[in-house]
C-alpha cells in the first residue's frame, strides 16, 4: 500500500512516501480513500475536495489556490494549482517569539585561533585575485609552489578564480571589492596572497580600504605589472606566508564560536519534511549554545516571510527584514522578469508546486529561534543568533555569500544532489535515502533517516556529533573531491 504524511492537522493535502498508483487503496490518519491517479514520490494528493480558487493548504498554510477542480485522491500539483503570490505587500510587525527550547552544554570543537581573535575551522593557503585577468598566473603560482614545497599542517591550497574586478560599475563594483575583502579575512585562511594585475578597477589600495586591519605576515599584496615575473615573485611570497602557518594546531573552541550558513538547492518534496526541518532543530540547538546560523535565498523567503518577521527581535530589525524582502522584489521588476515564478524544472519533478510550497519548506532551516539581525550582501556577521542574509537562490552565489559574510561552514540541504562546493566547507544533507545512496560521492548526510523510524532528537544528536568531527577538520566529499569555488553576486551592466 503507498504511503502518505499530513504534516499539519489543518492540511488538505498528504505528500506521498512511496509512489502511489491510480485505484491504490490509501489510508492516512486513519482517512480511507482510493487514489484517482499515479502520485509520484514528494507529490501531493488531496485529503478533501478543494474547490476552484480555494486555498490548498500544507504546513498548515496556503501554498496557493486550485485553478480546477479538485476531488479526494486527486493528484495536487501544477496542473490544478497556482501561486496566491502577487505584487508588492504592506507588512505589520506582529510579533511571536518562541522560547529557546535546548539546554546549553560544555560542547567544543577544535579549530584555529586566529591573532585578531576569530576562529577558523580549516587552515588553508589562498590565493585571492584581484581580476579575472590574473587567474592563470595565480594557478601557475600554486602549481610551482607545491612542486618546490611540501607543506604539513595545511589543509588545502586554493585559487578563487572569478571574472570580476574590471569593467565593472555602481553597486557591481563595490560588492566586487567587499566580497573579496571578506574573503582575504576569512578565518579558514591561515594565509593569503593577494594578486592584482595593476591596470584593473579594483586597485589593490583601493581593495585595501575595504580589507581594514590585517596580519601582514598572513596577508600579502603583489601586482603582476610591477615585477619582472610575478609567477616566481609570487611563489616566494607564498614560502613567506607558509613560514608563518607552519606550526599553526588546532586547539579546543567553544560551540558558541561557529558560524553556520544555511542553504538548500535541488529541492524536494520531502525537503521541508526531513532535511530542511532537521537543520533547523540544529540551528535552534547552535543558538542555544551561543553560536550563529545565517539564513539566505531571499526569493525562497517569498511566501513564507511574514513568519520570519514575526520573529524580529525588535521594530528596526523586522524594518530591516521588510526591506530585504521588498528590496529583492524591485531587483526582479527593474529586470521586467516575474517575481514568483521560482521553483525550477528539478523543484517541480521532485513535487514542489509554487513558490509559497517551496517557501514553506526552505525557511524551516531557520528553525523558531528570534532574527536578530538582518545583513547586506557581503556584509560581516555582527550578533549572534539567527541573522538574515541579502543574496539570491543561487547556489554558488547564496553559498558564497555565506561564506563572505563570515560563516566557517554551510549546511547544504538538497533532494535532487550536487556536487558543487563553495569556499568554505559545504556539508550535503540529502532529504531522502534514496539519493544518499546513489551519490555517496557528494552527500554527506542522510536526513532521509526521518522517514525510516530514527526520531529527529536522535537524529540531531548524530548530526551534532558530525559537524563538530567536520569543524575539527573531517573533510566533506566536496573537499575530497577538491570541488571549492567562489560566485559574485552581479546585477548590473558590463563595461
Amino acid at each position: 500500500m503507498a504511503k502518505f504524511i499530513k504534516l499539519n492537522p489543518n492540511d488538505n493535502v498528504a505528500v506521498c512516501l512511496e509512489i502511489g498508483q491510480a485505484g491504490d487503496t490509501v489510508v492516512v490518519n486513519d482517512q480511507q480513500f482510493v487514489l484517482s491517479n499515479d502520485i509520484p514520490v514528494g507529490h501531493k494528493v488531496a485529503l478533501q475536495a478543494i474547490a476552484v480558487n480555494a486555498d490548498v493548504i500544507k504546513y498548515g498554510a496556503p501554498i496557493g489556490h486550485a485553478i480546477a477542480e479538485i476531488l479526494i485522491g486527486n493528484h495536487v500539483h501544477t496542473h490544478n494549482l497556482k501561486t496566491n503570490l502577487s505584487g508588492t505587500i504592506t507588512y505589520s510587525f506582529n510579533q511571536r517569539l518562541n522560547e529557546i527550547r535546548y539546554a546549553k552544554r560544555d560542547l567544543t570543537f577544535n579549530g584555529y585561533r586566529r591573532s585578531n581573535g576569530n576562529t577558523g575551522i580549516r587552515n588553508e593557503i589562498w590565493i585571492v585575485p584581484t581580476v579575472g585577468c590574473v587567474n592563470g598566473q595565480a594557478q601557475q603560482i600554486i602549481n610551482r609552489f607545491q612542486k618546490e614545497v611540501n607543506p604539513e599542517n595545511v589543509d588545502a591550497i586554493e585559487v578563487f578564480k572569478h571574472n570580476y574586478g574590471c569593467s565593472q560599475l555602481g553597486d557591481d563594483h563595490v560588492n566586487t571589492q567587499k566580497a573579496l575583502a571578506q574573503l582575504i579575512n576569512h578565518p579558514n585562511a591561515g594565509g593569503v596572497l593577494v594578486l592584482g594585475l595593476g591596470c584593473e578597477n579594483n586597485q589593490i589600495a583601493h581593495l585595501k580600504k575595504f580589507i581594514g586591519e590585517y596580519d601582514a605576515n598572513r596577508i600579502k599584496f603583489l601586482v603582476s605589472q610591477e615585477v619582472e615575473d610575478e609567477v616566481e615573485a609570487g611563489v616566494e611570497i607564498l614560502k613567506e606566508i607558509y613560514e608563518h602557518m607552519k606550526n599553526d594546531r588546532r586547539e579546543a573552541i567553544p560551540l558558541s564560536e561557529l558560524k553556520v550558513g544555511l542553504k538548500c538547492g535541488g529541492s524536494d518534496g520531502f525537503s521541508g519534511i526531513t532535511a530542511n526541518p532537521l537543520v533547523g532543530v540544529f540551528s535552534d540547538f547552535l543558538i542555544a549554545q551561543g553560536g550563529t546560523t545565517v539564513l539566505t535565498e531571499v526569493p525562497e523567503m517569498f511566501g513564507a516571510e511574514t513568519i520570519l518577521m514575526a520573529r524580529a527581535k525588535d521594530q528596526l530589525t523586522f524594518e530591516k527584514t521588510v526591506s530585504l524582502i521588498n528590496d529583492f522584489k524591485d531587483y526582479y521588476t527593474q529586470h521586467n522578469l516575474p517575481v514568483y515564478e521560482n521553483p525550477s524544472p528539478g523543484n517541480k519533478d521532485g513535487g514542489i508546486s509554487t513558490l509559497e510550497d517551496k517557501s514553506l519548506g526552505c525557511t524551516q532551516k531557520g528553525g523558531t529561534a528570534t532574527v536578530v539581525d538582518v545583513l547586506k550582501y557581503a556584509e560581516p556577521i555582527c550578533e549572534k543568533g539567527l541573522n538574515l542574509l541579502s543574496a539570491p537562490g543561487n547556489d554558488l552565489v547564496a553559498a558564497s555569500a555565506l561564506g563572505f559574510s563570515g560563516c566557517q561552514l554551510v549546511l547544504f540541504t538538497t533532494g535532487r544532489g550536487t556536487p558543487f562546493g563553495s569556499f568554505v566547507p559545504t556539508m550535503k544533507i540529502s532529504t531522502n535515502s534514496a539519493l544518499f545512496t546513489k551519490k555517496k560521492n557528494w552527500i554527506d548526510f542522510n536526513a532521509g533517516q526521518l522517514l525510516e523510524g530514527k526520531t529527529m532528537d536522535q537524529l540531531l544528536e548524530e548530526f551534532i556529533q558530525y559537524i563538530i568531527e567536520v569543524s575539527s577538520g573531517k573533510k566533506l566529499r566536496h573537499e575530497e573531491s577538491g570541488f571549492k569555488e567562489i560566485s559574485i553576486f552581479k546585477t548590473g551592466v558590463t563595461l
